[in-house]
C-alpha cells in the first residue's frame, strides 16, 4: 500500500481469501438403532448357536467376524429404506463385532467352563460356573476395551484378524486396485486351506513383527517334530507349560513397568489416539486396579455360590480367592497379547497351565474345578474385542478424528455387549441338551481328566521350574514389543508344525518382496488380510460340513 501511494496509484484493497468451510463432524451409527439393533440381535443368535455346535461337534470356535460383515453387505443390497443404514461399512463393522463377540463368549467363555463341573459329576457346581464366567466375559471384553490404545494394547498392534476384517469391509465399499489384490489373497488363502495349510499364520506372516512370528514359527516346528529330533513329546515333560509361566511372569513385569514409565511422562505411543497423554495413562493404571479388584469380587462370589466356603478352611479360601482372580487376570492378559502378536490364542494351554499350578499349590479337588473354568472363561472374549477394534479403527481413518474414534469405540462396546447378554440366555437353555445327548465340548474333558489324574510332586522342580528360566530369559531379550518369550511359548503349546512352515514360508517372502521395493508394505497387507479372511471363511464352512 505504500508502495502504492509513492507511485501515485490509487490503492487497492486486497483480495480475501474465502474461508473453507468447517468440516462437519463425523456422526457414528448407533448400535442400538432400530435397523441396526435388529441385525445385531439376529446376528448374535446365529453366532451363539454356531459356537456352541461347533465347539461340541468339532472342539474349535470358528472367528465368524467376515461372515457378519458379509450379512451386512447382503442386507444393504437389498431396495428397501430399511436397510440403507447397512452400507455404512461402520454399521458393518458393527454387525461383525456382534457376531463374533456372540460366537466366542458362548463357546468359549460359557459353554466350555460349565461342562468342567459337570462332567466331573457335579451338576450343582454348573449354575454357579455358569453366574461367575458369565459376568467374567462381560468383564473380560470391557477391560480390553478399556486397554485398547495404550502402551500395552496399542491400536499400532498387529491385530491380524482385525486387519482381514477391515480390508474385506473396504474392498466390498470401494473396489478397484485394493479390491483385486484382496481377492488374490483370498483366491490364494482358499487353496492353501483346501491342501489343509494353516493360511492365517501365512498372512500373518506379512503383518506382525518378523522376531515375534519368527519365534512363534520355531515354537510350531519344535513342538510338531520333537519325537523324531528328541525322541520324546516336550508336551508330556511340561516344557511348553514351563517355558510360558516364565515368559508370562516377565511380560507380567514389563507391562507394569508399561504403565510406571507412562505416570512418569514416559513417551505415548504413535498410534495412541486419545485427547491426552494423562488421560490414556489413567486409564491403563485405573484398568488395571479395576481389573484385579473385580475379579477378586467374581473369584469370591463363585467360592460364595459353589459352597466352597464349607469346604476349605479360611486360610485356603482366600488363597483360592486370591489365586483364582490372578490366575484369570494373568490368563487374560496372555491371550491378549499372544492374539494381537499373532493371531493365534492359546487360551486351553494357559489356563491349563493355571491349573496345574493350582495343583501344585495343593487346593481341593473340588475347587480345582471351579479354579479351572474361571481362567478358561477370560481371554478368548478379551482377544476377539482387540480384532474388532482393529478393523474399526482402520475403518475410521486410522484415528484421523478422535472424537469419531472414540465414539465408535463405545459403540463397538455396545455391540459386543449386546451379543454377550443374547449368548447368555441361549447358553443357558441349550446347554442341558447338548449335555445330556453327550455333546461335551473335547477341551473340557481334557481338563477333568487331568484334575483327576493329579500331578507327579517331582514335575514342580524337574520341569515347570527349570523351563521357566528359559521362557523368562526370552521374554526379557525380546522385550514387551517382540514378546519373544510369550511367542516361542505359544508356538510350543500348539500342535501345529504345518503353521510354523507356513510361517517361516510367509516371513521368507515378505522379507524378498521388502528388500525389492520397500514400499509394497501396503499392498502386502491387504493381500495378506484377503489370505487370512479366505482361511476363516474357509473353517468355517468346513466347519459347519463337518456337524452334519
Amino acid at each position: 500500500m505504500l508502495l502504492n501511494r509513492l507511485n501515485g496509484s490509487p490503492t487497492q484493497p486486497r483480495p480475501r481469501l474465502a474461508r473453507p468451510a468447517p468440516r462437519a463432524p463425523q456422526v457414528h451409527p448407533n448400535a442400538l438403532s432400530p435397523a441396526n439393533l435388529l441385525l445385531l440381535a439376529v446376528l448374535s443368535v446365529i453366532g451363539a448357536i454356531i459356537g456352541i455346535e461347533l465347539l461340541v461337534k468339532v472342539g474349535v470356535t470358528p472367528n465368524t467376524s467376515i461372515v457378519g460383515a458379509l450379512a451386512a453387505m447382503i442386507c444393504a443390497r437389498v431396495p428397501l429404506r430399511f436397510f440403507r443404514t447397512y452400507r455404512s461399512v461402520h454399521a458393518q463393522n458393527l454387525a461383525q463385532s456382534a457376531i463374533s463377540a456372540a460366537t466366542f463368549g458362548a463357546a468359549n467363555s460359557l459353554l466350555l467352563p460349565i461342562a468342567i463341573p459337570f462332567l466331573f459329576g457335579r451338576e450343582d457346581l454348573v449354575l454357579p460356573m455358569f453366574a461367575g464366567v458369565a459376568l467374567g466375559m462381560l468383564l473380560d471384553g470391557y477391560m480390553l476395551y478399556r486397554m485398547f490404545g495404550s502402551s500395552v494394547f496399542p491400536v499400532t498392534g498387529t491385530w491380524p484378524q482385525g486387519v482381514a476384517a477391515a480390508e474385506a469391509i473396504k474392498a466390498g465399499d470401494e473396489g478397484g486396485k485394493q479390491a483385486r489384490l484382496l481377492g488374490v489373497g483370498i483366491g490364494v488363502g482358499l487353496v492353501g486351506s483346501w491342501l489343509g495349510i494353516p493360511m492365517s499364520a501365512f498372512g500373518t506372516a506379512f503383518i506382525g513383527n518378523i522376531w515375534a512370528l519368527g519365534m512363534l514359527g520355531i515354537g510350531f516346528l519344535i513342538r510338531g517334530y520333537s519325537v523324531p529330533l528328541f525322541h520324546f513329546a516336550i508336551d508330556k515333560a511340561y516344557i511348553p507349560h514351563g517355558m510360558m509361566i516364565g515368559a508370562g511372569l516377565v511380560a507380567l513385569i514389563q507391562v507394569g513397568v508399561l504403565v510406571m514409565c507412562d505416570q512418569k511422562g514416559g513417551k505415548r505411543d504413535a498410534g495412541t489416539t486419545t485427547a491426552s497423554p494423562s488421560m490414556r495413562v489413567a486409564s491403563v493404571a485405573s484398568s488395571l486396579r479395576f481389573g484385579v479388584v473385580a475379579y477378586i469380587v467374581l473369584a469370591a462370589i463363585i467360592a460364595l455360590l459353589s459352597g466352597l466356603c464349607g469346604e476349605m478352611t479360611p486360610g485356603m479360601l482366600v488363597g483360592f480367592v486370591l489365586y483364582a482372580a490372578l490366575a484369570a487376570f494373568v490368563h487374560e492378559l496372555i491371550v491378549g497379547i499372544a492374539a494381537m502378536h499373532s493371531g493365534w490364542f492359546p487360551a486351553f494351554a494357559v489356563a491349563l497351565i493355571t491349573l496345574l499350578i493350582g495343583m501344585l499349590i495343593g487346593f481341593p479337588m473340588v475347587s480345582l474345578v471351579m479354579l479351572c473354568g474361571f481362567p478358561a472363561a477370560t481371554g478368548p472374549a478379551f482377544a476377539d474385542m482387540g480384532y474388532d477394534l482393529k478393523a474399526g479403527f482402520i475403518l475410521r481413518g486410522h484415528g484421523e478424528d478422535p472424537a469419531f474414534e472414540l465414539a465408535g469405540r463405545r459403540q463397538q462396546l455396545i455391540a459386543a455387549m449386546l451379543a454377550f447378554v443374547v449368548a447368555i440366555p441361549v447358553v443357558l437353555l441349550a446347554h442341558h441338551a447338548f449335555f445330556a445327548n453327550g455333546q461335551i465340548p473335547p477341551v473340557a474333558k481334557v481338563y477333568v481328566s487331568t484334575i483327576q489324574a493329579g500331578v507327579a510332586p517331582g514335575v514342580l522342580l524337574q520341569s515347570l521350574l527349570k523351563w521357566a528360566v528359559l521362557g523368562a530369559v526370552l521374554q526379557l531379550i525380546g522385550g514387551p514389543k517382540r514378546q519373544l518369550g510369550v511367542l516361542f511359548a505359544t508356538g510350543l503349546l500348539i500342535a501345529s508344525p504345518l503353521a510354523g512352515w507356513a510361517v517361516v514360508a510367509g516371513i521368507a517372502i515378505r522379507l524378498v518382496i521388502e528388500r525389492r521395493n520397500p514400499a509394497a508394505k501396503s499392498s502386502m497387507e491387504v493381500f495378506a488380510a484377503g489370505v487370512i479372511a479366505a482361511d476363516a471363511l474357509y473353517s468355517f464352512f468346513e466347519s459347519l460340513i463337518k456337524t452334519r
